[in-house]
């Protein structure tokens, strides 16, 4: 029963996204609306992606320093290990998770509370393809902007760990930043990036799918949120699992 439920969900969401994703009535307001979802979306992100991503790094610094107590390692491999896990995870993987939470519940009550309010439905009734008209440039807009909030993630981890180094005495700056150059490895980067694209996709098309689905009121609205952000996380995890083996074997 749960396995079927579970495909008939799957197969609403792929024709919801073959309605999502035709050639827009007008391209101006396409843009114009993207550029409104870019600045919702993104921008209005990027405050609380700097504060979790510092705390983060400095949390991440000193369980490394902490952890890391045999004279045969050395010291630079706290910021070493620092860079490693957060280019491979949390820049991108742990980032999202949190970002679902946000943007993917915003989403889904935003869209959900135009179903019930019928304002989609007058949409529909002037002819204007409400998925495409609403959706498009959520997902866009969101996919566009993830690199840039992905990069903030990096370097304000970086600076939290730079933080611990310059106002305690766990490890030495020098030794730190010795510790991110060294055996640095471009492709960790791209691996990132590219996770994170995914993972936009999932949290922008998941959470507009719920919302645009709602049926009944405001008590549908928030059960909708709250299922957009736990099938998001699901998603999310899956695709980390996914993606690690086809990128880093």
């Amino acid at each position: 029963m749960v396995i079927t439920k579970s495909l008939e969900e799957f197969g609403k969401y792929i024709f919801f996204l073959r309605k999502t994703f035709s050639i827009p009535d007008k391209w101006t307001v396409y843009g114009k609306r993207t550029i409104q979802e870019i600045i919702k979306l993104g921008v209005d992100s990027i405050p609380l992606v700097i504060v979790i991503s510092l705390f983060i790094g400095a949390v991440i610094t000193i369980q490394m320093q902490l952890n890391v107590t045999s004279p045969l390692i050395p010291a630079y491999s706290v910021g070493l290990a620092t860079r490693d896990i957060v280019l491979l995870e949390f820049s991108n993987s742990m980032l999202c998770l949190i970002l679902a939470g946000k943007v993917g519940s915003s989403i889904a009550s935003e869209i959900g509370t135009m179903r019930v309010t019928e304002q989609i439905d007058a949409l529909d009734i002037m002819g204007i393809n409400s998925a495409n008209f609403l959706v498009l440039p959520k997902i866009t807009a969101f996919v566009f902007f993830m690199p840039v909030l992905v990069i903030f993630c990096i370097f304000t981890s970086f600076i939290g760990g730079w933080g611990v180094a310059l106002f305690t005495d766990m490890i030495s700056v020098s030794k730190y930043i010795y510790g991110l150059q060294a055996f640095f490895q471009e492709w960790y980067v791209w691996y990132g990036l590219i996770k994170s694209l995914v993972f936009a996709f999932i949290i922008a098309s998941v959470a507009s799918f719920f919302g645009y689905n709602v049926k009944g009121g405001a008590l549908q609205v928030g059960k909708a949120s709250t299922n957009a952000v736990v099938s998001s996380s699901i998603l999310i995890l899956l695709f980390d699992v996914v993606l690690t083996k086809l990128l880093l074997q």
